[in-house]
Protein backbone atom coordinates (compact mmCIF):
# COMPACT_ATOMS: atom_id res chain seq x y z
CA UNK A 1 0.00 0.00 0.00
CA UNK A 2 1.41 3.14 -1.30
CA UNK A 3 1.78 5.72 2.27
CA UNK A 4 -0.69 8.16 2.57
CA UNK A 5 -0.56 11.68 1.45
CA UNK A 6 0.55 14.79 4.13
CA UNK A 7 -2.17 16.69 5.05
CA UNK A 8 -0.62 19.28 6.15
CA UNK A 9 -1.13 21.25 2.59
CA UNK A 10 -4.78 22.78 1.73
CA UNK A 11 -6.32 21.82 -1.12
CA UNK A 12 -5.83 23.36 -4.02
CA UNK A 13 -8.42 25.74 -4.93
CA UNK A 14 -6.86 29.12 -6.52
CA UNK A 15 -6.32 29.20 -10.29
CA UNK A 16 -3.13 30.41 -11.62
CA UNK A 17 -2.18 31.86 -14.79
CA UNK A 18 0.98 30.99 -16.88
CA UNK A 19 3.36 33.41 -19.08
CA UNK A 20 5.66 32.59 -21.78
CA UNK A 21 8.05 33.47 -22.70
CA UNK A 22 9.26 36.74 -21.32
CA UNK A 23 12.28 37.40 -23.26
CA UNK A 24 15.18 39.53 -21.56
CA UNK A 25 17.61 40.61 -23.52
CA UNK A 26 21.02 39.48 -23.10
CA UNK A 27 23.45 40.22 -25.55
CA UNK A 28 27.07 38.83 -24.42
CA UNK A 29 25.12 35.50 -23.69
CA UNK A 30 24.82 34.82 -27.51
CA UNK A 31 20.97 34.18 -26.93
CA UNK A 32 18.46 35.95 -25.12
CA UNK A 33 17.26 35.09 -21.75
CA UNK A 34 13.26 33.26 -21.94
CA UNK A 35 11.87 33.45 -18.88
CA UNK A 36 8.16 31.50 -17.94
CA UNK A 37 5.92 33.46 -15.32
CA UNK A 38 3.55 31.33 -13.10
CA UNK A 39 1.72 32.88 -10.54
CA UNK A 40 -2.06 32.68 -8.28
CA UNK A 41 -5.07 34.93 -10.11
CA UNK A 42 -5.37 36.26 -6.57
CA UNK A 43 -3.98 37.16 -3.58
CA UNK A 44 -1.14 39.60 -1.90
CA UNK A 45 2.10 39.91 -0.39
CA UNK A 46 3.16 36.64 -2.76
CA UNK A 47 6.63 35.31 -2.24
CA UNK A 48 8.59 34.18 -5.03
CA UNK A 49 10.66 31.69 -6.12
CA UNK A 50 13.03 31.57 -8.90
CA UNK A 51 13.34 28.13 -10.06
CA UNK A 52 16.46 26.26 -11.91
CA UNK A 53 15.86 23.14 -14.41
CA UNK A 54 18.32 20.01 -14.76
CA UNK A 55 20.08 19.21 -17.50
CA UNK A 56 18.81 19.69 -20.92
CA UNK A 57 15.10 20.35 -19.48
CA UNK A 58 13.30 24.33 -19.90
CA UNK A 59 11.18 26.97 -18.62
CA UNK A 60 8.33 24.15 -20.30
CA UNK A 61 9.29 21.42 -17.37
CA UNK A 62 8.70 20.51 -13.77
CA UNK A 63 5.17 21.98 -13.87
CA UNK A 64 4.35 19.05 -11.30
CA UNK A 65 6.09 21.47 -8.59
CA UNK A 66 5.29 24.59 -9.75
CA UNK A 67 1.76 24.28 -10.68
CA UNK A 68 1.75 23.14 -6.95
CA UNK A 69 3.29 25.88 -5.53
CA UNK A 70 1.84 28.47 -7.92
CA UNK A 71 -1.72 27.38 -6.72
CA UNK A 72 -0.38 27.46 -2.80
CA UNK A 73 0.47 31.37 -2.79
CA UNK A 74 3.50 31.57 -4.65
CA UNK A 75 5.46 33.33 -7.62
CA UNK A 76 7.18 30.83 -9.88
CA UNK A 77 9.91 32.22 -11.93
CA UNK A 78 12.01 30.23 -14.73
CA UNK A 79 14.80 30.87 -16.89
CA UNK A 80 15.60 28.16 -19.85
CA UNK A 81 19.28 27.86 -19.48
CA UNK A 82 21.74 27.58 -22.27
CA UNK A 83 21.93 23.48 -21.88
CA UNK A 84 18.04 23.32 -22.70
CA UNK A 85 17.33 20.58 -25.53
CA UNK A 86 15.08 23.36 -26.90
CA UNK A 87 18.02 25.41 -27.72
CA UNK A 88 20.00 22.83 -29.22
CA UNK A 89 23.65 24.19 -28.16
CA UNK A 90 26.03 21.57 -28.81
CA UNK A 91 29.77 20.89 -27.20
CA UNK A 92 31.15 22.46 -30.04
CA UNK A 93 29.66 25.97 -29.18
CA UNK A 94 32.25 28.05 -27.42
CA UNK A 95 30.33 29.03 -24.99
CA UNK A 96 29.93 25.24 -23.35
CA UNK A 97 32.30 24.96 -21.34
CA UNK A 98 31.31 28.10 -19.59
CA UNK A 99 27.47 27.01 -19.04
CA UNK A 100 27.42 26.50 -15.56
CA UNK A 101 28.94 30.26 -15.10
CA UNK A 102 25.74 31.49 -17.52
CA UNK A 103 23.29 29.83 -15.74
CA UNK A 104 24.41 31.53 -12.37
CA UNK A 105 24.58 34.60 -14.68
CA UNK A 106 21.15 34.05 -15.62
CA UNK A 107 19.62 33.52 -12.38
CA UNK A 108 21.01 36.94 -11.39
CA UNK A 109 19.73 38.43 -14.41
CA UNK A 110 16.09 37.26 -13.51
CA UNK A 111 16.65 39.13 -9.97
CA UNK A 112 17.93 41.92 -11.57
CA UNK A 113 14.93 42.60 -13.83
CA UNK A 114 12.57 41.02 -11.36
CA UNK A 115 9.71 44.28 -11.92
CA UNK A 116 10.01 43.24 -15.62
CA UNK A 117 9.72 40.24 -15.55
CA UNK A 118 6.02 40.12 -13.30
CA UNK A 119 4.97 43.08 -15.39
CA UNK A 120 3.89 40.35 -18.17
CA UNK A 121 0.73 39.29 -15.73
CA UNK A 122 -1.43 42.74 -15.06
CA UNK A 123 -1.03 44.20 -11.35
CA UNK A 124 1.14 41.25 -10.37
CA UNK A 125 4.02 44.02 -9.21
CA UNK A 126 1.87 44.98 -6.66
CA UNK A 127 0.94 41.95 -5.19
CA UNK A 128 4.78 40.18 -4.87
CA UNK A 129 6.45 40.69 -1.60
CA UNK A 130 9.92 41.57 -2.95
CA UNK A 131 11.83 40.89 0.33
CA UNK A 132 10.49 36.99 0.43
CA UNK A 133 12.45 35.63 -2.34
CA UNK A 134 14.12 32.07 -2.67
CA UNK A 135 15.38 29.82 -5.37
CA UNK A 136 14.90 26.41 -5.98
CA UNK A 137 17.00 23.48 -8.20
CA UNK A 138 17.14 20.41 -9.48
CA UNK A 139 20.51 18.24 -10.29
CA UNK A 140 22.33 21.22 -11.80
CA UNK A 141 20.06 23.36 -11.60
CA UNK A 142 20.76 22.84 -7.46
CA UNK A 143 24.34 23.90 -8.26
CA UNK A 144 23.40 26.82 -10.13
CA UNK A 145 20.85 28.05 -7.34
CA UNK A 146 23.29 26.67 -4.36
CA UNK A 147 25.86 29.20 -5.50
CA UNK A 148 23.21 32.45 -4.72
CA UNK A 149 22.85 30.52 -1.22
CA UNK A 150 26.96 30.59 -0.41
CA UNK A 151 28.44 27.78 -2.03
CA UNK A 152 31.19 28.13 -4.12
CA UNK A 153 33.58 26.28 -6.51
CA UNK A 154 37.14 25.00 -5.88
CA UNK A 155 39.33 26.12 -8.73
CA UNK A 156 42.19 24.52 -10.39
CA UNK A 157 44.66 25.90 -7.87
CA UNK A 158 42.67 24.34 -4.88
CA UNK A 159 40.96 27.79 -3.82
CA UNK A 160 37.20 28.34 -3.85
CA UNK A 161 36.15 30.66 -6.28
CA UNK A 162 34.34 33.76 -6.67
CA UNK A 163 31.58 34.29 -3.95
CA UNK A 164 27.89 34.51 -5.33
CA UNK A 165 25.99 35.30 -2.56
CA UNK A 166 22.83 37.37 -3.26
CA UNK A 167 21.90 39.19 -0.07
CA UNK A 168 18.32 39.49 -1.97
CA UNK A 169 18.07 35.13 -1.47
CA UNK A 170 16.35 34.72 1.69
CA UNK A 171 16.17 30.74 1.47
CA UNK A 172 16.65 27.80 -0.84
CA UNK A 173 15.86 24.48 -2.08
CA UNK A 174 18.36 21.94 -3.12
CA UNK A 175 16.79 18.92 -5.01
CA UNK A 176 19.45 16.22 -5.47
CA UNK A 177 21.98 18.63 -5.21
CA UNK A 178 25.68 17.22 -6.39
CA UNK A 179 27.98 16.42 -3.83
CA UNK A 180 31.81 17.31 -3.18
CA UNK A 181 34.58 16.36 -5.58
CA UNK A 182 37.86 15.32 -5.91
CA UNK A 183 38.33 11.58 -4.98
CA UNK A 184 34.28 11.58 -5.08
CA UNK A 185 34.12 11.97 -8.78
CA UNK A 186 34.52 9.44 -11.63
CA UNK A 187 37.03 10.32 -13.65
CA UNK A 188 34.91 11.07 -16.71
CA UNK A 189 33.48 13.74 -14.02
CA UNK A 190 36.56 15.13 -13.05
CA UNK A 191 37.31 15.81 -16.54
CA UNK A 192 34.02 17.41 -18.04
CA UNK A 193 32.69 19.07 -15.16
CA UNK A 194 34.75 21.27 -13.32
CA UNK A 195 32.34 22.78 -11.52
CA UNK A 196 31.62 19.41 -9.43
CA UNK A 197 33.91 20.67 -7.06
CA UNK A 198 31.58 22.52 -4.40
CA UNK A 199 32.59 24.60 -1.19
CA UNK A 200 29.79 24.45 1.14
CA UNK A 201 31.41 26.63 4.12
CA UNK A 202 30.19 30.09 3.13
CA UNK A 203 26.28 28.67 2.49
CA UNK A 204 24.92 30.15 5.46
CA UNK A 205 21.54 31.06 3.76
CA UNK A 206 18.44 28.76 5.64
CA UNK A 207 18.22 25.74 2.98
CA UNK A 208 16.07 22.46 2.89
CA UNK A 209 17.78 19.78 1.06
CA UNK A 210 16.15 16.62 -1.15
CA UNK A 211 17.57 13.49 -2.12
CA UNK A 212 16.40 10.51 -3.02
CA UNK A 213 18.03 7.57 -1.12
CA UNK A 214 18.01 5.60 -4.39
CA UNK A 215 19.99 8.04 -6.34
CA UNK A 216 22.75 6.52 -7.88
CA UNK A 217 24.71 8.48 -9.53
CA UNK A 218 27.13 7.27 -12.36
CA UNK A 219 29.54 10.58 -11.37
CA UNK A 220 30.43 9.46 -8.26
CA UNK A 221 32.53 7.08 -6.87
CA UNK A 222 29.98 6.92 -3.75
CA UNK A 223 26.23 5.72 -3.22
CA UNK A 224 23.31 8.23 -2.80
CA UNK A 225 24.57 9.70 0.29
CA UNK A 226 27.00 11.87 -2.26
CA UNK A 227 23.28 13.63 -2.83
CA UNK A 228 23.33 14.70 1.41
CA UNK A 229 26.77 16.34 1.49
CA UNK A 230 25.53 19.71 1.47
CA UNK A 231 23.47 19.38 4.20
CA UNK A 232 26.03 17.34 5.78
CA UNK A 233 29.06 19.82 4.76
CA UNK A 234 27.03 23.35 4.93
CA UNK A 235 25.66 25.53 7.97
CA UNK A 236 22.89 27.24 6.08
CA UNK A 237 21.33 23.79 4.81
CA UNK A 238 19.37 23.37 8.36
CA UNK A 239 16.73 20.32 7.14
CA UNK A 240 17.03 16.94 4.86
CA UNK A 241 14.32 15.25 3.22
CA UNK A 242 15.37 11.76 2.33
CA UNK A 243 12.89 10.38 -0.40
CA UNK A 244 12.35 6.15 0.24
CA UNK A 245 12.87 4.91 -3.49
CA UNK A 246 13.52 7.47 -5.56
CA UNK A 247 16.18 7.88 -7.76
CA UNK A 248 17.55 10.68 -9.53
CA UNK A 249 14.45 12.49 -11.20
CA UNK A 250 12.72 12.14 -7.26
CA UNK A 251 9.48 10.00 -8.68
CA UNK A 252 9.57 12.65 -11.58
CA UNK A 253 9.15 16.15 -10.42
CA UNK A 254 9.97 17.28 -13.64
CA UNK A 255 7.03 16.36 -15.97
CA UNK A 256 3.66 14.41 -15.57
CA UNK A 257 3.82 11.04 -16.49
CA UNK A 258 6.83 11.70 -17.65
CA UNK A 259 8.45 8.47 -19.85
CA UNK A 260 11.89 8.59 -19.05
CA UNK A 261 10.93 8.26 -15.10
CA UNK A 262 12.51 4.90 -14.10
CA UNK A 263 11.07 5.86 -9.99
CA UNK A 264 7.55 7.64 -10.97
CA UNK A 265 5.50 7.81 -7.99
CA UNK A 266 2.83 10.37 -7.43
CA UNK A 267 3.40 10.04 -3.40
CA UNK A 268 7.14 10.84 -3.79
CA UNK A 269 6.26 13.51 -5.91
CA UNK A 270 3.08 14.84 -3.11
CA UNK A 271 5.58 14.62 -0.51
CA UNK A 272 8.50 16.64 -2.16
CA UNK A 273 6.10 19.94 -3.21
CA UNK A 274 4.86 20.02 -0.04
CA UNK A 275 7.65 19.88 1.96
CA UNK A 276 9.16 22.32 -0.07
CA UNK A 277 6.42 24.74 0.23
CA UNK A 278 6.02 24.64 4.00
CA UNK A 279 9.59 24.72 4.44
CA UNK A 280 9.64 27.75 2.23
CA UNK A 281 6.87 29.47 3.99
CA UNK A 282 8.75 28.83 7.72
CA UNK A 283 12.73 30.07 6.27
CA UNK A 284 10.41 33.03 4.60
CA UNK A 285 8.99 34.01 7.99
CA UNK A 286 5.42 33.93 6.76
CA UNK A 287 4.09 30.38 8.62
CA UNK A 288 5.64 27.70 10.58
CA UNK A 289 2.57 25.25 10.92
CA UNK A 290 2.53 23.79 7.64
CA UNK A 291 6.01 22.50 8.41
CA UNK A 292 5.88 21.40 11.68
CA UNK A 293 2.79 19.47 10.67
CA UNK A 294 4.17 17.73 8.01
CA UNK A 295 6.93 16.15 10.02
CA UNK A 296 4.79 15.31 12.66
CA UNK A 297 2.75 13.13 9.79
CA UNK A 298 5.45 11.53 8.65
CA UNK A 299 6.76 10.50 11.84
CA UNK A 300 3.84 8.68 12.68
CA UNK A 301 3.33 7.21 9.40
CA UNK A 302 3.44 3.55 9.24
CA UNK A 303 5.01 3.38 6.11
CA UNK A 304 6.18 7.19 4.74
CA UNK A 305 7.33 8.65 1.66
CA UNK A 306 9.99 10.12 3.20
CA UNK A 307 12.07 11.39 6.91
CA UNK A 308 13.05 14.70 7.44
CA UNK A 309 16.35 15.26 9.60
CA UNK A 310 17.00 18.23 10.86
CA UNK A 311 20.35 19.71 12.65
Amino acid sequence: MPAPTPSAVPALTTPIVSVKPIVLAAPRRGDDLQVRLSAPVVGTGLPVVVFAHGFGQSMSSYDPLVDFWAGSGFVVIQPTFLDSQTLGITPADPRYPDIWRYRVQDVERVLDELALIVAAIPGLGDRIDRDRIAVAGHSWGAQTVGMLLGARVIGADGQPGPDKTDPRVKAGVLLAATGIGGDDLTPFATENFPFMSPHFDGLTTPTLVIAGDRDQSALSTRGPDWFTDVYTYSPGAQSLLTVFGAEHSLGGIHAYRATDTTDESPERVAVIREASWAYLRTALGIDDTAWKQLQSELAQTANPAGRIDNK
